[in-house]
């Protein structure tokens, strides 16, 4: 839980809802096709449903900051370097104007290409 405290009180926040709000920024990003997860057992990487993107984003606390990590598709054609850095900069904007939290390091790890439809 990330503590936001203000003159009235006090605001936690979840990890899911920090998870959540990173994996919509990532999918709304231009050449980010979806999350991805990847199997332990079988080391298969799979593509997960709209509904499932907080399992493709793991939010690690630290004193004053939050790392974050993302599992991500990205779409066939599209210059990684250019995907990524749009991602990072997005989601370190959008948590800071939406929950006033500070980002420390972005790692994304790119599971797999896919052609989109």
């Amino acid at each position: 839980m990330d503590n936001i405290i203000e003159q009235t009180g006090c605001i936690k926040i979840d990890d899911d809802v920090i998870a959540q709000i990173c994996g919509i920024t990532a999918i709304e990003c231009y050449g980010i096709v979806g999350m991805a997860t990847r199997s332990m057992k079988d080391g298969i990487v799979r593509m997960l449903k709209r509904d499932n993107i907080t399992k493709g984003v793991f939010v690690i606390k630290k004193q004053y900051v939050i790392d974050i990590e993302f599992h991500i598709i990205v779409e066939y054609g599209t210059k990684i370097s250019a995907v990524t850095d749009n991602l990072i900069s997005t989601v370190r904007y959008k948590l800071k104007d939406m929950l006033g939290i500070e980002v420390g390091v972005i790692k994304i790890f790119v599971e797999g290409v896919r052609v989109s439809m």
